[in-house]
């Protein structure tokens, strides 16, 4: 693998957390090979229990986590929240929606972005690409604004 932020030549690290494993399966679908010109290949890491995404999130560096709302009994806008207010380093989650509506559910899960349920095999690879696009953006001007040593 590469660093956290991945460079051109390393794999994407992209975990899926969802109860349904066809749901894992039609991201994993998705994102396979390369999914956006501009970056590399993903590494899809699936994970089916609360306990498993937070584990998985607390002890390893993905580049993104695609949450399935519609999870349960740990539905994905609740666990997001509950890693993006536990986890320091939280990569930025993609939540997976039924109902445009629930936007604002998201909102309050602290999702960096939405996608729609069922998996738009078009749409989630220009989400998720954009989230990563951004992160890196993100993560370069934190570099450039931290005093040299």
């Amino acid at each position: 693998m590469g660093d956290k932020h991945g460079e051109p030549s390393d794999a994407l690290k992209v975990l899926v957390y969802s109860d349904d494993h066809t749901v894992r399966e039609q991201v994993k679908l998705a994102l396979t090979g390369m999914f956006a010109p501009d970056l590399p290949r993903a590494e899809v890491v699936e994970t089916a229990t609360q306990a498993s995404v937070v584990d998985a999130v607390a002890s390893g560096h993905y580049d993104v986590l695609i949450a399935d709302g519609e999870s349960a009994p740990y539905g994905g806008m609740g666990v997001c929240h509950q890693l993006k207010d536990e986890v320091e380093d939280c990569p930025p989650v993609v939540l997976l929606v039924a109902r445009i509506a629930d936007a604002w559910l998201a909102s309050w899960s602290h999702a960096d972005a939405i996608a729609t349920h069922p998996v738009d095999p078009v749409a989630l690879p220009q989400t998720v690409a954009s989230v990563i696009r951004g992160a890196r953006s993100d993560a370069r001007h934190a570099e450039q604004r931290e005093p040299a040593t």
